[in-house]
């Protein structure tokens, strides 16, 4: 488009009206009030073979239509999950991938699914949960990750020795370790990324139904992507073809990674519904929630940097063990390696070596989250930035600007992984700097101290990959259909869990179809109502879909020009397309849309080339796109005690051409929230000696709080890819992937005074006590 109506304009996202006056439908709410309740019995031992199991009192309770086991026939022939990329073991054979099933013959961790029951109701189906007999025979088990390389830890699978499920390394080793030999200014960094869960406020549910004319199946569920979901269930777990299963996902609670895996309940719920001939329905509660959802993260890595005299980068060394839990989830092996190009950063270093490995340990298995991969990435670099700089005694942002890539060196290779195709990060990082007060930073630190605080200052640089391939070509489609009235319906392969996507794509869609977003009925989520669809994830709808659809309108377009030729009389290469609709270059003579719409009903279809008006496209991406931004943060610490506030947090992100403002910045300012949340008390943990999760409420797990943040200050460096036709780079994972290591660069600022050189996360009052009590200055 050479100019852009709605595009670009913080119009109000239409679809909170209903979500926030009780209109949402989600998935609870689609049950019919008779639908059976089906309770899966989790494990409570990390690691231990079953010997049998006991199920004739638990089948003769009130209500109790069903008791399932692994013994179950039926429940034995549903197929193991997918692990979607396999990688390579340490002895070069492919990495081995464990039976992963909707019900465990073996439970690898606590909250492992070992049975499962319907009943009548929730009350039946939990008391007859707990009258089925297990004969348990306890083994050791390991849930650290650290732990679990150690030469005698328990083996989680016999199959990965050493715990050991791939070993992979990207990029040039011998090139990096020789640099960092002959570097005058090295400086290595080991730390945790701590284990956290997505816990999105709408928990993981599944309504399943079976339709016995049809022989079909319907999964109702909250999902990132409905039609792998339908592929996996149909081809792999049911054996089944796919039009015998429909997948429909509704308004969607918040996902941020975890929505996007198969999971065992929603099998035990398809085939429940298929042999009671009832609707059955499943919620996890929170507690369950945290036993039976993937985690994410959990990782223990060493960076190397090497700079020369002048702080130029030589040279980056990073060596990582990530926590994969007891099985392997859909996209469980991409997060450790697939985003490893962050670790480029947005500097000038072609010299950057990864090892990575993953490992087996006695825990949930471990998914994408907000990011997935590409925080841990930023946070090496930028931290080991923020290291370098205190010992070569620079200003951090002097020593990133030595070393950032500049518009006119654009396309970059990074001679990593990435190549960028444009980016302004002078521009991000000297506008952060001043959205962010710098210049009067001093007064600041003068008047905490004053008030016995100590005030820090940091920032960081992130950039990302967005709409990137996993395996293959992530495709993505596009429906666009005009019904006799002129009303437009657009469907899409992508689905929304509250990031706007209603309002999004109707802006997008007005101004390719020149009408107004209230005239567009946007769609998503079914299966039946569109055949293909990637999915939401890794920042990609408004990329993939936003092209999909811009080839969708353009041949709506092209066609409407032929009706309206018709109609007006005229030859087609007279007629052109604006704002307005369709108009005889040089007239007045013109057609909005909805009029070509209904003629395309009416005219001779010899003519216009067939009745109706739609189009579809599926389109796969030119190439990927690389948002980038600036952090900037600004903590105060006491340090009698440890406790810490964030005072000020701005970020300038470059998410390429911004649709809607106002969206855009929610979505930078939730991903912040979540990136500092694992900072201030996010962690997953377990008791070392028996496996049990010690952190299974938000009693335990520190979710951040409203108090815990102030106003996040958002600017955009609107600067557009050529990579797809909207000139978007993606949104909804950037605010995540720059906090991490902003809020902790803050926080050391603040402790070095006292010493302090590094704080590992979750950054807990205690955590900076003690460091402050260990340092060498006091």
């Amino acid at each position: 488009m050479s100019s852009w109506r709605f595009v670009g304009r913080s119009l109000p996202r239409t679809e909170d009206r209903r979500l926030l006056t009780g209109l949402g439908r989600y998935t609870a709410d689609l049950a019919a009030a008779d639908a059976c309740r089906l309770v899966v019995l989790r494990s409570p031992h990390a690691a231990a073979r079953i010997r049998g199991y006991d199920i004739a009192a638990a089948s003769r309770m009130p209500g109790v239509r069903l008791v399932l086991t692994p013994d179950d026939p039926e429940v034995a022939r549903l197929g193991s999950f997918t692990s979607k990329i396999r990688r390579t073991a340490p002895d070069g054979s492919p990495n081995f991938v464990p039976p992963y099933r909707s019900l465990s013959t073996r439970a690898c961790f606590v909250g492992d699914a070992v049975a499962a029951v319907v009943a009548d109701t929730l009350a039946q189906a939990k008391d007859a949960a707990e009258a089925i007999g297990i004969d348990w025979e306890l083994l050791p088990s390991v849930t650290d990750l650290r732990d679990a390389v150690q030469p005698d830890a328990p083996t989680v699978w016999a199959e990965a020795p050493g715990n050991i499920c791939f070993a992979q390394d990207v990029g040039d080793r011998a090139a990096v370790l020789a640099a960092l030999d002959a570097v005058p200014h090295r400086v290595t960094l080991t730390y945790p990324i701590s284990r956290v869960i997505a816990a999105p406020m709408e928990t993981r549910a599944a309504l399943a139904r079976w339709d016995a004319a049809e022989e079909s199946y319907t999964l109702i569920a909250p999902l990132q992507n409905p039609h792998y979901i339908r592929e996996e269930y149909a081809d792999r777990v049911l054996g089944i073809p796919g039009h015998r299963l429909r997948v429909i996902s509704p308004d969607v609670g918040g996902a941020f990674g975890l929505k996007e895996s198969p999971f065992p309940e929603f099998g035990l719920a398809l085939l429940a519904a298929r042999r009671t001939g009832r609707e059955v329905l499943w919620i996890a509660d929170r507690s369950e929630a945290f036993l039976g959802d993937h985690h994410a993260r959990d990782m223990q890595a060493t960076v190397t940097l090497g700079l020369d005299a002048d702080g130029i980068i030589q040279a980056l060394l990073y060596e990582c063990d990530s926590n994969l839990g007891a099985y392997l989830s859909w996209n469980g092996t991409h997060v450790p390696v697939n985003n490893l190009g962050g670790l480029s950063g947005v500097y000038r270093c072609r010299r950057v070596h990864a090892r990575v490995r993953g490992v087996f340990t006695h825990t949930q298995p471990t998914s994408p989250y907000r990011g997935a991969g590409r925080p841990e990435a930023t946070y090496a670099i930028e931290r080991a930035l923020d290291v370098a700089a205190g010992q070569l005694g620079l200003d951090p942002a002097e020593l990133r600007r030595r070393n950032l890539i500049a518009p006119n060196q654009m396309p970059w290779n990074t001679g990593f992984v990435f190549t960028y195709d444009s980016g302004e990060f002078e521009r991000n990082m000297d506008d952060a700097l001043g959205l962010a007060a710098v210049a009067t930073l001093p007064a600041r630190r003068t008047e905490a101290k004053a008030r016995g605080r100590l005030l820090g200052f940091g920032i960081a640089n992130a950039i990302e990959i967005a709409n990137g391939p996993i395996t293959g070509c992530l495709t993505e489609s596009a429906d666009i259909t005009f019904d006799a009235t002129g009303a437009a319906t657009v469907t899409l392969g992508v689905h929304s869990q509250g990031q706007g996507h209603v309002t999004t794509f109707a802006q997008i869609a007005a101004d390719m179809l020149a009408l107004t977003p209230e005239a567009i009925r946007i769609r998503f989520g079914d299966t039946e109502q569109i055949e293909h669809g990637t999915g939401t994830f890794g920042s990609r709808s408004v990329v993939a879909a936003g092209a999909a659809l811009s080839r969708a309108a353009e041949a709506i377009v092209a066609r409407g020009k032929r009706i309206a030729a018709q109609r007006l009389e005229c030859a087609e290469a007279d007629i052109e397309f604006g704002p307005e609709g369709f108009a005889v270059a040089g007239t007045d003579a013109r057609l909005s849309m909805r009029d070509v719409a209904r003629l395309a009903y009416t005219l001779p279809p010899q003519r216009i080339g067939g009745l109706g008006l739609s189009e579809k496209a599926i389109v796969a991406p030119d190439a990927a796109t690389f948002p980038n931004g600036c952090h900037a943060c600004e903590v105060e610490v006491d340090p009698e005690t440890g406790a810490w506030r964030i005072t000020r947090y701005v970020v300038v992100d470059d998410v390429g051409r911004v649709i809607n403002p106002k969206l855009v910045k929610g979505q930078i300012q939730g991903g912040v929230a979540q990136g500092v949340g694992q900072i201030i008390g996010e962690a997953i943990r377990f008791d070392a000696a028996s496996g049990q999760l010690l952190t299974g409420s938000f009693m335990d797990y520190a979710m951040p709080r409203a108090l815990d943040l102030p106003f996040i200050a958002c600017r955009s460096n609107e600067v557009l890819t050529a990579h797809n036709p909207l000139g978007a780079k993606g949104a909804g994972e950037a605010g995540t992937v720059g906090a991490l290591a902003c809020v902790i660069n803050a926080l050391v600022d603040a402790l070095r005074p006292l010493g302090v050189t590094h704080v590992d996360m979750p950054a807990t009052p205690e955590r900076i006590w003690r460091a402050i009590e260990g340092s060498s200055v006091q």
